[in-house]
C-alpha cells in the first residue's frame, strides 16, 4: 500500500509542466532514433548528457529514461517494414514482423508491437513500484563469474533460433563471436585481426554489421527473384481496419504475459537487458508452441512475445542502477553518468534522500508509455501505406537507408564499405542455408564474454573452477547444458 501511495505522490512530480514536456521529447526523440538505424539509445543519451546537465535531475533522468525505451518502440518499425533493425534489441522483430509485412499484415504487426510495448511497460511499472527494490538485491550477487555464465546462455539460445540443423547455427555463433574480437585488446593493447587498418582498431559497430546483413541482403534477395515484393494490401486504410483483431489478441494474450515476466526478471540482472531478454522470449514461444515451424514466416506469436520482454526489462533494468548504483546495460551506465554529472550518487540511499527524484522518474515511465502509444497507434496507417512505394524505389530507399545510417555513426566511408560487403557475405550465407541472427546474437555478447571471463579467470587465480562452485553460475551453466541436450535426446527418441 506504500508503494501505491509513493507512486501517487511520483505522478504529481512526474506531471509537473517541466517534467512532462521532457517526458514527451524523450518519447518522440526516442521513437525518431529507434526508426533510422546507426545513431542509437547509448550514442543519443551520451550527446544529450551536457544539456541534460541545464535541468534538474528529476527532469534530467526522465528525459534520457524516455529515449531508451521509447527508442524500443520506434526500434521495431523498420525491422517490420524493411528488415532493417532500427536498435540492437529490436533484431527479433525481423523473424516474423517482416514475413507478416510482406504477407499484408504490416497494420497488425505494427499495432500488437506498439500494444505489446505499452502494456508490458506498463504491468513493469506497476511491478517496480510494489517490488522492485526487493527483487534488486540479487544483482549484488552478480559478479563477473556470474555474467560470464548467463552470456553462455544467451549464446546457447542463439543456436535455437531459425531453421536448419544447429551445426549450422553453431558456425553462426563461432563466426560472431570471431568478429566480436576485431579490434584492440582491452587487456593487453594488442590489435588482434585489424590487418593493419586503423579503421578496425575499435571492431566493428552493431549498427553496421545489422544494416548489412539484414539489410541490403535482403535487397539482393528481393533483387534476385525478380518480383514484387510490396505486400498484397488491403483496399481498406482505415486505421480500426488495420489493427489486430480479435484472433490475433488471443494469439498475442498469453506471449504478452510471459514475455513481461521474463524480461522484467531479465532486465533485473546485469548483462541481461533487453537483448537477451527478446531473444530468450523468441526462443520460449517457438519451444512452447503447437506450430514451432510457422515461427520465422509470419507467427503473431514470435512479435509479441519479444516486444513486450524486451520493453519490461528496458524498464526493469533502471532499477538496479536507482536502488543499487550497479549499471545492466551500456544505455543504463550513461545514464547514471548522467546522474552523477547532476551531483546525484545512485544506490541504496537513493530512495531516502532522493524520493521525488525515484518515484517520479517511475511513474513517468506510465505517462510516457501512455503518450508513446498514442503517438505510435495514429502512424501505423501512415507506415502501411509506405509500403505501396515501386519496388525499385523500396529497394533504392532502403540502400540508401542503410548508406547514411552506417555514414554517421563515425561519419566514415570506411563503415559503408563494410555495409556493403557485409551485404554481400550475408546474401551468400543465406543462399547456402544459414540464419543470421545467432550470428549478430553472438556477437554483440562476444565483448561481454570475453571481458568478464577474463575477469573471473582473475578471481580464480587462472582456475575455471570458480565457474561451477558459484550457485548462480553453476545453475545457469546447467540450465545452457539442457538447453543443448534436450532438443538431441529428443531427436534420438524420433
Amino acid at each position: 500500500m506504500d508503494a501505491m501511495v509513493n507512486l501517487m505522490g511520483g505522478l504529481g512530480v512526474a506531471l509537473e509542466p517541466t517534467n512532462l514536456a521532457v517526458a514527451f521529447l524523450g518519447a518522440v526523440l526516442g521513437t525518431a532514433i529507434g526508426i533510422l538505424p546507426g545513431l542509437g539509445p547509448t550514442a543519443t543519451i551520451s550527446l544529450l548528457l551536457p544539456v541534460s546537465v541545464m535541468l534538474e535531475p528529476t527532469a534530467a533522468v526522465i528525459l534520457l529514461a524516455g529515449i531508451y525505451y521509447g527508442s524500443l518502440y520506434g526500434g521495431s518499425t523498420a525491422s517490420i517494414l524493411l528488415r532493417v533493425p532500427g536498435e540492437a534489441a529490436s533484431v527479433v522483430s525481423c523473424f516474423d514482423g517482416y514475413p507478416m509485412a510482406r504477407a499484408g499484415r504490416a497494420g497488425v504487426a505494427l499495432g500488437i508491437t506498439a500494444f505489446a510495448s505499452f502494456i508490458a511497460g506498463v504491468l513493469a511499472t506497476f511491478v517496480i513500484a510494489l517490488v522492485g527494490p526487493a527483487f534488486a538485491s540479487t544483482a549484488l550477487a552478480f559478479g563477473p563469474v556470474e555474467k560470464t555464465t548467463l552470456v553462455v546462455f544467451g549464446l546457447t539460445l542463439a543456436t535455437n533460433i531459425g531453421e536448419g540443423p544447429r551445426i549450422r547455427a553453431w558456425a553462426m555463433v563461432a563466426l560472431g563471436l570471431l568478429l566480436s574480437s576485431v579490434g584492440v585488446d582491452l587487456v593487453s593493447g594488442e590489435e588482434r585481426y585489424t590487418f593493419s587498418i586503423p579503421y578496425l582498431r575499435d571492431g566493428f559497430h552493431v549498427a553496421v554489421l545489422a544494416m548489412g546483413m539484414f539489410g541490403v541482403s535482403e535487397v539482393l534477395i528481393l533483387a534476385e527473384r525478380q518480383r514484387d515484393f510490396t505486400p498484397a494490401l488491403s483496399a481498406r486504410y482505415r486505421l480500426r481496419d488495420l489493427l489486430p483483431d480479435a484472433k490475433d489478441w488471443k494469439d498475442s494474450a498469453m506471449p504478452m504475459t510471459r514475455g513481461t515476466v521474463l524480461g522484467f526478471f531479465l532486465g533485473l540482472l546485469p548483462g541481461g537487458g533487453a537483448l537477451i531478454a527478446s531473444f530468450a522470449s523468441y526462443v520460449m514461444e517457438k519451444r512452447i508452441a503447437r506450430q514451432p515451424e510457422r515461427f520465422g514466416k509470419g507467427a503473431i506469436e514470435g512479435l509479441a512475445g519479444p516486444e513486450s520482454a524486451n520493453n519490461a526489462a528496458a524498464q526493469a533494468s533502471f532499477i538496479p542502477l536507482l536502488c543499487l548504483g550497479i549499471p545492466a546495460n551500456a544505455v543504463i551506465g550513461v545514464i547514471m553518468g548522467g546522474l552523477l554529472m547532476q551531483g546525484v550518487v545512485p544506490g541504496p540511499r537513493l530512495i531516502v534522500d532522493h524520493p521525488d527524484l525515484f518515484w517520479g522518474v517511475i511513474a513517468s515511465m506510465l505517462i510516457g508509455n501512455a503518450m508513446l502509444i498514442v503517438l505510435n497507434v495514429p502512424l501505423i496507417r501512415v507506415f502501411v501505406l509506405l509500403l505501396r512505394i515501386p519496388p525499385a524505389m523500396m529497394a533504392l530507399s532502403i540502400l540508401i537507408f542503410c548508406v547514411i545510417g552506417a555514414f554517421s555513426i563515425n561519419n566514415s566511408l570506411f563503415d559503408v564499405g563494410v555495409v556493403t560487403i557485409c551485404g554481400f557475405l550475408a546474401y551468400s550465407l543465406r543462399k547456402s542455408g544459414f540464419d543470421l541472427a545467432p550470428l549478430l546474437l553472438a556477437f554483440l555478447l562476444g565483448s561481454l564474454l570475453e571481458e568478464n571471463l577474463r575477469q573471473g579467470l582473475i578471481l580464480g587465480f587462472g582456475s575455471p573452477v570458480l565457474f561451477v562452485t558459484s550457485p548462480i553460475s553453476l545453475t545457469f551453466l546447467v540450465i545452457a547444458a539442457l538447453t543443448l541436450v534436450l532438443p538431441l535426446i529428443r531427436q534420438m527418441r524420433w
